[in-house]
């Protein structure tokens, strides 16, 4: 592999917050100073070493185009060596084939603190945030000219504007709460509805007194608490308000019941809108009609592509009981054997396993970001597939199957944020809904 495209190889380089290489500590002298931060000592997997650390180093080889032989092992062995030092050949470095800490930094596998809202760095600092801020921006495909040097200065601005001008921010140039939000480098808010019940007291004689109080109640909409069907409360009176207020009848009105009437109401908001109708209450509806703030501002995955051929079916199962006292931590979306399963986004394929006791054959898919999916109980895996191999959105990966636990054929799907731990995957696969799809996507 040559340096002019290792040079674009590693414009692409993955920064997740799973990778643990590294820590860093941050302090601020003032509150008017440049955040100072430090990088803290941490042991880095060396020659010999086995674990899920040196599986990450090995991903983050292959990822910028460095065969090892044998492919992910998780074992540092002489092959994973040989592959580093050619790496580090090539990016002149001393090629010792030892992970160092420049090496480390330079594979994007050094652990970076999330911002805070009051360390935001700004233009002419320079150190692991700036760097952090830089590779976050390449890593949402927006180029930043000398890569990430960790210095702000004239090419990190132009490429804030640039992201900003993308996302639809305010086109600010520096980095605001609103851009590190975007950046999937700052946590976002939570979103409130609040809902305003005058309760009256009726004396039981007449007294001079002021009048009855408001007792204000306060809930929290997230993406994993949205309402469904048969339930009732001040969730579900906020989002029959939205409805109406975006001018969709609601027969019966904002009464806290989520009947016929409210589902049918959102069916007619989806139409409306050209979303996917799913008749329930999926993400992207929630989003359109302001009830949560998007997956793109909270940082969060969204997918491209349903992960499965219809016909199938599937329902929220998310941490109920499993065997072994587990908890369910995916969504099982139940067909056929032998459906084509997909890539939901553009990646690469950062982990392959058979023969699993749980999983049977799996398949794990990560993208730029950190965010990874996870396939499991599939029949066999689509021809080509392999540990370090890029998927586009839509590509048959494999074909459905009972695997491992599987029993019935199906696909259990999780969603792993950055990296961290599994989320409730159903609203997301929900607003993608295609079970009625029984065609295999084109594949060119």
């Amino acid at each position: 592999m040559n340096g002019s495209i290792f040079r674009k190889a590693i414009a692409i380089g993955v920064l997740s917050s799973t990778f643990g290489i590294a820590g860093i500590a941050l302090s601020t002298t003032s509150a008017s100073a440049s955040p100072v931060i430090t990088a803290a000592p941490a042991k880095m997997p060396k020659f010999g070493d086995k674990g899920p650390e040196v599986i990450r180093l090995q991903e983050a080889i292959m990822a910028r185009g460095f065969t090892i032989k044998g492919g992910v092992t998780g074992s540092y062995s002489e092959a994973t060596r040989s592959a580093l030092k050619s790496l580090q050949k090539v990016a002149g470095f001393k090629a010792s084939g030892t992970l160092d800490a420049k090496t480390a930094k330079f594979l994007g596998l050094v652990h970076v603190v999330a911002l805070s809202s009051s360390s935001l760095p700004a233009v002419g600092a320079s150190g692991d945030a700036v760097w952090s801020v830089q590779q976050a921006l390449i890593n949402s495909g927006v180029t930043v000219k000398g890569g990430a040097d960790g210095k702000f200065g004239l090419a990190t601005t132009i490429a804030l504007g640039k992201f900003q001008t993308a996302k639809g921010l305010k086109v600010t140039k520096v980095v605001d709460e609103a851009t590190a939000i975007a950046l999937g480098m700052l946590s976002a808010p939570k979103p409130v509805v609040v809902a305003t019940v005058k309760t009256v007291t009726t004396p039981a004689a007449p007294v001079v007194a002021p009048a009855a109080p408001i007792a204000a109640a306060t809930t929290t909409m997230t993406f994993e608490t949205l309402p469904t069907r048969g339930q009732s409360g001040e969730l579900v009176r906020a989002l029959q308000n939205a409805l109406i207020a975006n001018g969709t009848v609601v027969k019966g009105g904002a009464d806290g019941v989520f009947g016929v009437a409210t589902t049918v109401a959102i069916s007619n908001f989806q139409a409306a809108r050209a979303l996917n109708q799913t008749k329930v209450l999926d993400v992207n509806t929630a989003v359109a009609l302001a009830l949560i703030p998007s997956f793109e501002s909270l940082g969060l995955p969204t997918l491209q592509v349903f992960p499965m051929q219809g016909g199938c079916f599937f329902s929220d199962t998310w941490h109920q009981p499993r065997s072994g006292g587990r908890l369910h931590e995916g969504v099982d979306i139940m067909g056929a054997k032998g459906l084509a399963i997909y890539a939901t986004n553009d990646g690469v394929i950062s982990r392959m396993s058979s023969g699993g006791a749980l999983g049977g054959n799996a398949i794990y898919i990560k993208i730029p970001n950190g965010t990874y999916f996870y396939y499991a109980h599939l029949d066999s895996f689509a021809p080509g597939m392999a540990a370090g191999v890029p998927v586009r959105a839509g590509q048959i990966i494999g074909y459905n199957g009972s695997t491992g636990s599987g029993g019935s054929p199906h696909l259990h799907f999780e969603v792993h944020p950055f990296g961290g731990p599994a989320v409730s995957p159903y609203q997301f696969v929900k607003a993608v809904d295609a079970c009625n799809v029984t065609t295999v996507l084109p594949q060119s």
